[in-house]
């Protein structure tokens, strides 16, 4: 029998049960416990992916001494407590996209997981996106040239935060999305983000009660010359096929390609409760294993932990990451462009 580690989850919500999800079936984890402030859904989440234990207090979990490593997948502003806590206790921290909604909290995370000599990913699934490693392998390859400027859209619809997200109005479409957004241009360009130029509205949330901007258009000026517009929408109608609406168009000297990860139309299925396409790459089953790059960036987090395989998301990454996002909301409050670096 492989040799295992023990893993613990904090938040068992829609995402926390993916983590739930990957650690029950990876050969190498032994899932531990689960914690969320909903003690009912804790429990449920226990024993439906067998769990040894579940908590609403956090804090027990971090005090086991047979667990190893946890994801903290709670609201963006709650991460700094609970992932300086768990280095400080000695755990691994797999931690939800952004790393932090602060410079201040970003820099207090690395530190202490620094200090403490514990690993800490920030969970950039989309680099085990199947459509971006294939990207991501021409650029390296030099199929494109020298990249020139990029264009992602990536927003929700209305439903997510409205009804999915209960902390909708706490945060903002940028720390949800555009996190991701923002990774993969540093990561597909090899680069850092030099300067930044957004703008935002709050029009159709605001009238609904949810203190959140509708949209961010924003514009990342790379150090080496690239530039990447990025949109990041909350308030795409819930008559859509797909939650989210997905595209890529990266344009080298050399080439260009471009993604469609949402409406790409692999499955289409059309039933009395209307029509959608099925995700097939996220999150599926596949003969009753949990698969899709979703899963598969926790499953390399399990393998840095137990066989000491390197992690792809170093803690620099997380915190670059929340230092681009500060400014793109900083861009979009005063209208003016903000230096990053």
């Amino acid at each position: 029998m492989a040799d295992t580690k023990g893993f613990g989850v904090i938040g068992a919500g829609v995402w926390g049960e993916t983590h739930l999800m990957a650690y029950a079936a990876d050969p190498y984890a032994r899932l531990v416990g689960v914690c969320d402030i909903n003690a009912e859904l804790a429990r449920q989440r226990a024993e439906q992916y067998g769990a040894e234990m579940w908590t609403t207090d956090w804090r027990e979990l971090l005090a086991r001494d047979d667990v190893d490593a946890v994801s903290i997948v709670t609201p963006d502003f709650l991460h700094r407590e609970m992932a300086v806590a768990a280095a400080e206790a000695g755990k691994h921290v797999l931690l939800e996209k952004p790393m932090a909604t602060s410079m201040e909290d970003a820099e207090a995370i690395a530190a202490a997981a620094r200090k403490a000599g514990v690993l800490l990913m920030v969970d950039f699934h989309n680099r085990w996106n199947p459509a971006m490693v294939q990207i991501k392998q021409a650029v390296d390859a030099g199929e494109l040239g020298e990249l020139q400027v990029a264009s992602i859209r990536l927003n929700d619809t209305i439903w997510v935060p409205t009804g999915m997200l209960s902390w909708g109005g706490n945060s903002t479409v940028v720390w949800f999305l555009g996190s991701h957004s923002v990774d993969l241009v540093r990561w597909l360009f090899s680069d850092e983000v030099a300067r930044v130029y957004a703008v935002s509205r709050s029009k159709v949330l605001a009238g609904m009660g949810v203190d959140t901007p509708d949209f961010f258009h924003y514009i990342l000026e790379l150090k080496r010359g690239g530039v990447a517009h990025i949109e990041n929408c909350w308030i795409m109608s819930e008559s859509m096929p797909t939650v989210f609406d997905f595209k890529l168009e990266l344009i080298g000297s050399e080439g260009t390609v471009f993604a469609d990860c949402s409406s790409h139309r692999m499955v289409q299925k059309y039933t009395k409760a209307g029509g959608t396409y099925p995700d097939v790459a996220v999150r599926v089953d596949i003969h009753g294993r949990p698969a899709g790059f979703g899963v598969e960036s926790i499953r390399a987090f399990v393998r840095a932990v137990v066989l000491g395989e390197p992690l792809p998301v170093s803690i620099d990454d997380g915190v670059e990451n929340t230092r681009v996002l500060v400014a793109v909301h900083e861009s979009a409050r005063t209208g003016q462009p903000v230096q990053v670096r």
